[in-house]
């Protein structure tokens, strides 16, 4: 699909007008903290405090609000406080215009021990991840995604499909069943029994769910490639592109006609992937491609510099794509990403952010790289396990 016409950037203005925000913030026996709470207003928040004081731990508690296994892409059990008794806990209070949502997950203990199963709670009720999206999406930048470009592809797709996933909450449904699919079909090659007819029922869920999930990203691409196209002040324009049989195929012919061609691929390559021990084909082994164009480099090319303002623009265009297409962007998670811009950057982020009205949760050592958010923003100091305003 075709980008359609790339969207204005928003102006900046000293009116913070708000989208979806988290409020109220209560951590238990969650990392280094026993018990910690935060009240907060729609406003940027930044966390300010000494390495290992808990800062990014609160940004992962946070990205416990959106399904998965968080930011740091921890096992649930690892999450719990050491020496706690029970597992951790994470409520919010999320304000969406005039209505506040209550929200609250946290890990399933069974027979005294953690499991790696969590609940979801809305507003008292038993709900699932899957019902977190409806409430709002979350993106985050943290140091270990500066290696996103020079590791493998792997953590590329799970950036973009989170993305996605933002604009598009059923993206996550689609996804799930394609990799439990092929999961499934790649036991059965590898451990039998060989059912042509089981095989057959899981390789058409996978044409179906793999075109779809192929087709989503590359609707997407596009549109975030248009975004970008208008450029982030001083940061740099990066140029997207998907790396892919499937897609290629997209490209080739309708999504009926792939689907059909990917599911005769997968009959005829049952033997190489019980060899392989998986799908050989497929869009799990597709990869997002990205350049700096001024320069026409591949980002994996790039200085470290470079490839922290390309990530960073990249953010700020999904949000700038969410406000316009869902009327609500994601709120933002950045760990230390002030700390490696130079004044001008920073100054341009903070000022993208304050004019997308976006909520953004920001941490950092020193209190002074944030100086041109003062009187727009609320600052916390974090330290010894507790939170407190500054």
């Amino acid at each position: 699909m075709s980008a359609e016409t790339p969207l204005p950037p928003p102006q900046p203005t000293e009116e913070f007008r708000p989208h979806p925000a988290v409020t109220r913030l209560l951590v238990t026996d969650f990392r280094s903290y026993g018990r910690a709470a935060l009240e907060a207003d729609a406003r940027p928040v930044v966390l300010i405090g000494a390495n290992g004081a808990g800062k990014t731990n609160l940004l992962e508690a946070l990205s416990f609000l959106s399904p998965g296994r968080g930011l740091r892409r921890a096992r649930l059990s690892e999450v719990v406080r050491r020496g706690a008794s029970a597992g951790w806990a994470v409520a919010a209070t999320v304000n969406r215009g005039d209505d506040a949502v209550q929200v609250g997950t946290g890990l399933v203990v069974e027979r005294g021990q953690p499991s790696e199963r969590r609940t979801v709670r809305l507003n008292g009720a038993g709900a699932s991840q899957a019902d977190l999206p409806d409430l709002l999406s979350l993106a985050w930048l943290t140091p270990q995604m500066d290696r996103l470009f020079i590791e493998p592809a792997s953590g590329r797709r799970r950036f973009l499909d989170r993305l996605v996933f933002g604009l598009d909450p059923a993206h996550g449904r689609v996804a799930s069943a394609y990799e439990k699919a092929m999961r499934e079909r790649g036991r059965l090659l590898r451990d039998g029994p060989r059912d042509p007819a089981w095989l057959a029922a899981l390789e058409e869920t996978m044409a179906a769910e793999g075109v779809a999930l192929a087709a989503a990203r590359r609707d997407f691409t596009a549109r975030l490639g248009a975004a970008l196209e208008l450029g982030i002040g001083p940061f740099p324009r990066a140029g997207l592109a998907l790396d892919g049989v499937i897609e290629g195929w997209l490209e080739e012919m309708p999504a009926l006609a792939v689907e059909d061609r990917f599911r005769a691929a997968l009959a005829a390559a049952r033997g190489r992937d019980g060899e392989a021990g998986g799908a050989t084909l497929g869009p799990h082994r597709s990869d997002l491609a990205v350049t700096h164009v001024a320069k026409d480099m591949p980002a994996a090319q790039c200085s470290t510099g470079e490839q922290k303002a390309l990530l960073i623009a990249m953010i700020l265009a999904n949000a700038r794509l969410a406000a316009a297409r869902a009327g609500a962007p994601p709120i933002l998670l950045l760990d230390e990403v002030a700390a490696h811009l130079d004044e001008g950057r920073r100054r341009a982020l903070f000022d993208e952010v304050l004019a997308l009205g976006v909520q953004t949760w920001a941490t950092g050592t020193d209190a002074s790289l944030f100086e041109a958010l003062e009187g727009r923003a609320q600052f916390f100091t974090v330290a010894e396990g507790a939170v407190s305003p500054r």
